[in-house]
């Protein structure tokens, strides 16, 4: 629990920049990274996403790797199956496993390569903007963008109490674990059950005392979200065209 998201979008110095502008750099990198044919430009975004959000969003690095091995290791693993069943051309390399040959050509190298480099830039860009911005202020933004109410508040309920039922899923499961709960499979099971059970009460206990809690506060259906206003600066707007300047130039050669 002490390693969400938007714990270090809150403290990050990027939070008090322009929102647009950011969501303007992170949907850039991620058109022009999935367009790409060529891995050099989404390594390039994946390079630069990575040293903003380090550097000037003061995320720890090991946290930010940690971050990266997750859909590294899925793409890794993709990339596999790729080397090794599409594409054509010269072989690369080859070897034999449980007498089947498992062969590698130019071209199965080439689209592996791709993948891993587009994911890599695409996750790159998200986590730019989920480590810079809390939802609070996506959640502003899709009010500007003319996203239904009902939707918004949906959303915003559901984030809310994602963490909470986690928090108590933890503490339930910590509770479990220093009774011997899981000390066997058939235990593990029971204590499984118990918790799903125990979990679900605690929901709709939570959501009764939601509805009283906001009736209590008038609540007319519509809940109030502030909107900061944060003008870009000169330099964030250079340091943006310099970026997408590099970045098309890498595109089109």
């Amino acid at each position: 629990m002490r390693n969400l998201l938007d714990d270090y979008a809150l403290i990050s110095p990027l939070r008090y920049r322009n929102i647009w502008l950011k969501l303007s750099v992170v949907a850039f990198g991620l058109i022009i990274g999935v367009s790409s044919v060529s891995p050099v430009t989404p390594l390039f975004i994946a390079l630069s996403m990575g040293f903003a959000t380090v550097f000037f969003g003061k995320t720890p690095p090991k946290f930010y790797l940690a971050l990266l091995l997750a859909p590294l290791g899925f793409a890794i693993a993709g990339s596999i199956v790729i080397l090794f069943f599409f594409g054509s051309g010269s072989e690369v390399f080859s070897f034999e496993v449980f007498g089947y040959r498992l062969t590698a050509n130019a071209g199965g190298l080439e689209m592996a390569v791709l993948v891993i480099s587009r994911t890599l830039g695409g996750m790159s860009c998200m986590f730019f903007l989920a480590l810079s911005t809390p939802m609070i202020e996506l959640f502003s933004v899709l009010k500007r963008s003319r996203i239904p109410d009902s939707v918004i508040e949906l959303s915003m309920l559901i984030y809310r109490y994602i963490f909470l039922f986690l928090d108590v899923a933890i503490c339930i499961k910590y509770a479990q674990t220093v009774r011997l709960g899981y000390t066997g499979l058939r235990r593990s099971l029971y204590s499984i059950a118990m918790l799903a059970s125990t979990l679900f009460i605690r929901s709709y206990e939570q959501g009764e005392k939601l509805y009283i809690a906001m009736n209590s506060r008038c609540y007319d259906g519509k809940l109030t979200l502030l909107d900061t206003k944060r003008p870009i600066r000169v330099s964030e707007a250079v340091l943006t065209s310099v970026y997408a300047i590099i970045t098309i130039a890498l595109f089109v050669r």
